[in-house]
């Protein structure tokens, strides 16, 4: 889908405040609150916008831990075992890569002896024959979203 100027400004709006109403928008962008809805509406069937999100500080609510795992699986089970470790509810995320390994694991856990549980689960998967565990010190960057101005 080709984004035009207003549909642009839109979601700049909502990239910062997700919760902005229609009609605060209307208002900023010059446009009728019914055409502000339509937007949206056609930004969320196309799979634009995805959805609207409260944004959690993780280490607030206790995951003081975050780590990164590769994991090599044998050959042909990459898919299986991917689904498998995104059931676990401490992953964040699962990528399929290309390289030595099959997939990254974002993780998160309260402390080291949850996160070592989960790295337990994860290894204990059939067809994992190697993982490496990357330990997150510190984040300086975490966009959740694409910037506005790459769009």
């Amino acid at each position: 889908m080709i984004l035009d100027h207003t549909d642009k400004k839109i979601l700049e709006v909502l990239l910062r405040d997700a919760r902005t109403p229609y009609s605060k928008i209307a208002r900023q962008l010059n446009l009728s609150e019914s055409t502000v809805y339509l937007r949206v509406k056609k930004l969320m069937n196309h799979g634009v916008l995805k959805g609207f999100h409260a944004d959690v500080d993780r280490v607030k609510v206790g995951f003081k831990v975050m780590a990164f795992i590769l994991v090599k699986t044998m050959p042909g089970k990459y898919v299986k075992i991917l689904k498998e470790i995104s059931r676990i509810q401490n992953v964040l995320e699962v990528h399929e890569i290309t390289g030595e390994y099959s997939g990254l694991i974002k993780i998160v856990a309260r402390n080291q002896e949850e996160l070592a549980s989960i790295i337990d689960r994860i290894g204990g998967i059939e067809g994992i024959s190697d993982t490496n565990i990357m330990f997150v010190l510190r984040t300086i960057k975490e966009e959740k979203n694409i910037p506005i101005t790459l769009i």
